[in-house]
């Protein structure tokens, strides 16, 4: 038992002084790995577009051909983004925060909450006055630095005081 742990040990120690070698990925001369890049654009979509309001960043964010995959239905980029009116309309005070991000490969999932007056309308909520608190979780597919497809859960918007 003591020589498998200690062969394990040997071959795990091997394997990370190999992987601290390693050349850096692909588009990483600027020192930043591209999984950190496309976090950092993922956090971009909930800080500029959706607390923000910036809904012509989508265009340097998403590729042309966008593709959210909803459960019944997939949506485009304008599709996407007439969404995105629609929960700062209803809630123009809008804030998405991003709780935990997680990036692997071309892949970034986030884990987010939202949290916003709802004084207008949109996305099928009519104004009560009330603070609406959401909670989701959005995987994005990055190719080429930009958004290719996203799939989101998230819950109902639930009413507070």
């Amino acid at each position: 038992m003591r020589r498998t742990a200690a062969f394990f040990i040997v071959l795990l120690s091997c394997a990370v002084s190999a992987g601290a070698n390693a050349a850096p990925p692909i588009g990483a001369s600027s020192g930043i790995s591209n999984a950190e890049a496309n976090k950092t654009t993922a956090r971009r979509v909930f800080l500029e577009i959706f607390n923000q309001g910036q809904y012509a960043v989508a265009a340097e964010i998403y590729a042309p051909d966008f593709v959210d995959h909803g459960l019944t239905t997939n949506a485009n980029l304008a599709q996407d983004q007439a969404a995105v009116h629609g929960w700062r309309n209803a809630a123009p005070d809008l804030v998405m925060t991003v709780l935990n991000e997680i990036a692997e490969g071309d892949y970034v999932t986030v884990l987010w909450t939202g949290t916003g007056t709802n004084t207008g309308s949109g996305n099928g909520y009519s104004a009560t006055g009330k603070r609406m608190t959401m909670r989701g979780i959005t995987i994005w597919r990055f190719a080429r630095g930009k958004i290719q497809e996203e799939w989101s859960e998230f819950s109902a918007p639930v009413a507070g005081p």
